[in-house]
């Protein structure tokens, strides 16, 4: 196969696009798409301060070192979730890739925290995914807000957002629908929040990372087995051999004439938020989900009291 632009040989093929690139067109390739998700949903411009979200993983190095390359202010988060076999590995990834590319990196320890992802899971009665979740997003809003950050990049992929859509398709979840969007703005105590590779699958970022030499972590989480997107990516991979093109068709669409509809409802129905009354973040409840799991995790540690005994007369 030809490149379609240099009609060198191509090392990378993109039915989606009709067409195969050499390694010089796809990075620019790459770069384009990135541009026009930055720049055709407005996500952020060369004044602001990006905080990146990085596990270690393809997509999120993919973003930061590209974005380093647009010449954007970016600083990266890592979040070490202390995960046994895991964690470790992926925070020497992004250590080693910053240190590479003399990025600035902030580290947070779940372990200093006292909420470590193992004693989480052991307390809860629910998959723990939901609350790993839950704690990234409160600890990626804290650090970006409280450091005066203007916007928070996450590296989800074409392919995360479609999942994630499709699952909330399932369900009809009317406010998970109206708040699906590459870009979030700042309300209600929440910073922007932003993903620039919407445009891009996980099978090109994946070549990208390969191209620019990315040492990145890809062991999956030992927590996440039977995890529903799983099944999910694997339908829609399925569609697009298929029918190429169909994913990021599906996605755009939504975000055209779907998202409105959604966003409506929500306008009226959306839960009121107040700050949570130990650290003030945004919650509709009196004290918000992550001090409850702090708490919870906190028993865990508490001494059991010895049995008190009578003596005998």
């Amino acid at each position: 196969m030809k490149c379609k632009v240099c009609k060198k040989t191509a090392v990378v093929s993109l039915p989606s696009h009709n067409a195969g690139f050499c390694r010089d067109c796809f990075l620019k390739f790459f770069t384009r798409q990135v541009e026009r998700a930055i720049h055709g949903e407005k996500l952020f411009t060369h004044e602001d301060r990006i905080l990146v979200a990085l596990s270690g993983g393809k997509d999120s190095l993919a973003l930061m070192l590209e974005l380093s390359r647009q010449g954007y202010d970016v600083t990266g988060l890592h979040i070490d979730l202390a995960i046994p076999g895991s964690s470790a590995a992926a925070r020497r990834v992004v250590e080693r890739f910053c240190a590479k590319h003399e990025l600035p990196l902030i580290i947070k320890d779940m372990q200093a925290e006292g909420l470590p992802i193992p004693k989480v899971k052991k307390r809860l009665k629910r998959p723990v995914c939901s609350a790993c979740g839950k704690i990234k997003r409160y600890f990626f809003n804290k650090i970006a807000m409280e450091n005066q950050f203007t916007v928070l990049a996450t590296g989800h992929n074409l392919d995360d957002e479609i999942a994630r859509l499709f699952s909330n398709v399932l369900r009809w979840d009317i406010a998970y629908l109206s708040d699906q969007s590459p870009n979030l703005p700042d309300e209600h105590g929440f910073g922007r929040k932003v993903r620039p590779l919407f445009r891009l699958s996980e099978f090109e970022t994946a070549n990208y990372a390969f191209l620019m030499d990315i040492d990145y972590h890809y062991a999956p989480c030992p927590y996440s087995q039977g995890a529903s997107f799983s099944a999910h990516k694997q339908l829609w991979e399925e569609l697009e051999a298929a029918m190429p093109g169909r994913k990021l068709d599906f996605y755009l669409g939504f975000l055209e004439r779907g998202r409105p509809l959604f966003a409506k409802h929500e306008e009226v129905s959306g839960a009121r938020l107040a700050p949570c009354a130990r650290c003030g973040y945004p919650t509709s409840a009196g004290i918000c989900g992550v001090c409850r799991i702090r708490d919870a995790v906190a028993e865990l540690d508490e001494p059991v009291q010895p049995i008190c005994s009578m003596e005998p007369l």
